[in-house]
């Protein structure tokens, strides 16, 4: 499949510059980009590679940056990327089909052109939305509610009483509803506490490989819609966590927290227990939230601060070091002497 460079910028709503006859055949990373295909500079640590790159043409969001190449201009750049991804990758639509080796309950509801692949298991209750697709081993709890248009993939454990809304995607190897880490110690004894309550699931929430989102000992768990998470994330019992938010590998929230709308989790931050991280925070890679932050802001280090206040604290460690090595070779000086 080829395309010309101008019915390109006319899918992703750019402006050419240069040839708009020029065919692409498909997209490539700037670093590593070969003849035919159409590159993009997003990040500036990759504006090195503008000048040595094989691509015959570029996604910019300046047309100063194009000089004698062959480009389109965009606002996003790499959104135009995804969007022309999209064109040379379309989604493949299989014919909806019920594998004869999946088992499913006579009281479970199957809505219209849903598939359910080999080893597939539907409980009894359980409600599959039309066009959702169920992966091979995949097994969907009782009073379980899917939407429509639902992508489960294989190997996914989906526990009684989950609801996930429209145009999920959940990848292989998650566990939703799972039991809380709840226990009381007495007399030497940890008794379990019974997890009674359950996980909602908004729409357009994407979860990631091996991830364990845990239902709520009393009430819900929550995940608002549009977040999308990474792989080996872990929501406890009873969390709530606002709409749009991003969340990467590594990532652990404790039982309780609650998280605003639109937050950002770099790889491996850790939320303690019962505090409230307001709308639109990011958090550096390994920040550790100990306490209720407002948000709107850019946190890191542990405990989390802001990030001025923490590069600020590691500044001063770092000139502390420094004078406490001036003077240790002061002393070592005077005792030589």
């Amino acid at each position: 499949m080829k395309l010309t460079l101008r019915e390109i910028a006319s899918h992703v709503g750019g402006k050419v510059f240069g040839d708009p006859k020029i065919l692409i055949s498909g997209v490539s990373e700037i670093q590593s980009c070969v003849q035919g295909t159409i590159t993009f500079l997003s990040n500036p640590k990759y504006r090195k590679y503008l000048a040595e790159t094989q691509a015959d043409a570029i996604f910019v969001s300046d047309e100063k940056q194009l000089t004698d190449k062959n480009g389109i201009l965009v606002t996003n750049p790499q959104l135009a990327m995804a969007q022309t991804l999209g064109l040379f990758y379309p989604e493949t639509q299989s014919k909806p089909f019920i594998h004869e080796l999946s088992t499913i309950d006579s009281n479970a509801e199957i809505g219209k052109n849903v598939t359910i692949e080999s080893g597939g298991v539907i409980q009894t209750g359980a409600k599959i939305g039309d066009g959702s697709t169920i992966g091979s081993n995949t097994v969907i709890g009782s009073n379980v509610i899917i939407g429509k248009n639902c992508r489960i993939n294989a190997n996914v454990t989906i526990y009684y009483n989950t609801k996930i809304g429209d145009n999920c995607l959940i990848h292989s190897g998650t566990s939703i509803g799972c039991d809380g880490f709840g226990f009381v110690t007495h007399e030497g004894i940890h008794e379990k506490i019974p997890q009674t309550g359950n996980v909602e699931i908004g729409n357009d929430v994407e979860i990631g490989s091996n991830c364990a989102i845990d239902r709520a000992t009393i009430g819900t768990t929550s995940i608002g819609d549009m977040t999308k998470m990474d792989n080996l994330v872990h929501i406890a019992h009873n969390v709530k966590v606002g709409k749009g938010c991003l969340i990467t590998a590594g990532f652990a929230i404790a039982g309780s927290s609650e998280i605003g709308e639109f937050c950002t989790f770099a790889g491996q931050v850790g939320v303690a227990p019962h505090v409230k991280i307001g709308p639109n925070s990011i958090f550096a890679a390994k920040s550790g939230v100990t306490k209720s932050l407002k948000g709107g802001k850019v946190y890191a280090g542990y405990p989390a601060r802001e990030i001025k206040e923490h590069n600020k604290r590691d500044a001063l460690l770092n000139e502390i070091g420094r004078l406490r090595k001036k003077l240790d070779q002061l002393a070592q000086d005077r005792v030589e002497k």
